[in-house]
């Protein structure tokens, strides 16, 4: 039986952080690997974008942008009226689990390259677009009746904040330069991706095993939420992709999308927006148990669901 060595190299960073190993990433390799992952996942989806852009990409981006924008909105309602969690909490929350997360989107694309499965190569424009309204929104929520929003700092973090700003400087790259003008560059951005990413996932389970912890005091309400939401989630996800007509890839991409938590512009932005919530508990579900779910069983299960669907 074989493994997806990349999923092992996360299992590998979580037992060293159960067990108190002195395993650490030095932080600045731990921000070059960041970088290089956001600008090499742009690149190739602004080649792919060059080659496969079609006018029918601007109706599926509003349909998918509209549809996504209802996700805070049930994850809100269920966390403020359900879990009893104060309207900052609920909210902050509500944003990472409506925005979207980098690796697991390139964690899927993996998974899909490993079993030669084709898909779209414009999701790489939904990724980008759906990391920020669900920001927008979780702000609105806790602020609707509480006082006035520092838009301006808020707009700056979001769309000039590293993650963001890295995704579409990429994918302006990719898509200005095409497959050829690109081509010298393969051996760095395409071709070490995965040995990157690997090295990028240990350092995530070190991080996903200190976070676990943060979850214990409040009750298990909270991570049965971190599983059951993305799994809900990415049923939306695949319904949507089959509605407007995507491949079989493309539809687990976008449940992934949609199953997904954000934990680097979310954080940022809600610190901004939302000082008085508490973020142990948004990172802690959706670094400490979304992420490590997603990763090891969520995207397998999501691909046998839009089987299921596509048959």
């Amino acid at each position: 039986m074989e493994f997806e060595p990349i999923t092992l190299f996360f299992m590998l960073g979580i037992l060293a952080g159960i067990t108190r190993s002195d395993l650490k990433i030095p932080s600045s390799v731990y921000d070059a690997l960041s970088i290089y992952l956001l600008l090499a996942i742009g690149l190739k989806g602004g080649v792919q974008l060059a080659e496969h852009a079609t006018q029918s990409m601007l109706f599926d981006s509003i349909v998918i942008v509209g549809i996504a924008c209802i996700l805070p909105l049930i994850v809100f309602s269920v966390l403020l009226k359900l879990g009893k969690f104060k309207r900052a909490d609920a909210a902050s929350i509500a944003a990472h689990y409506g925005s979207v997360s980098v690796v697991t989107f390139s964690l899927a694309i993996t998974f899909l390259e490993q079993l030669d499965v084709p898909y779209e190569g414009f999701m790489i424009v939904f990724l980008v677009l759906l990391e920020v309204p669900a920001l927008v929104i979780g702000v609105l929520l806790a602020r609707y009746g509480a006082g006035k929003v520092k838009w301006g700092s808020l707009l700056h973090e979001v769309f000039f904040g590293k993650s963001i700003l890295l995704l579409i400087g990429g994918l302006l790259i990719g898509y200005l330069s095409g497959k050829d003008g690109i081509k010298p560059m393969e051996l760095v951005f395409f071709d070490m991706f995965k040995g990157a990413l690997a090295i990028f996932l240990l350092e995530m389970g070190l991080v996903a095993a200190s976070r676990i912890h943060e979850l214990r005091s409040h009750g298990l309400f909270l991570s049965i939420f971190a599983i059951v939401i993305p799994v809900f989630n990415s049923v939306l996800g695949m319904l949507t992709a089959y509605m407007l007509g995507l491949s079989l890839g493309g539809a687990l991409l976008l449940a992934t999308l949609f199953a997904s938590a954000s934990y680097i512009a979310a954080p940022a932005a809600m610190r901004v927006a939302v000082p008085e919530a508490n973020p142990a508990l948004s990172i802690g579900a959706s670094l400490g148990v979304t992420f490590p779910f997603n990763i090891v069983l969520g995207i397998p299960l999501y691909y046998w669901l839009v089987q299921q669907l596509y048959l």
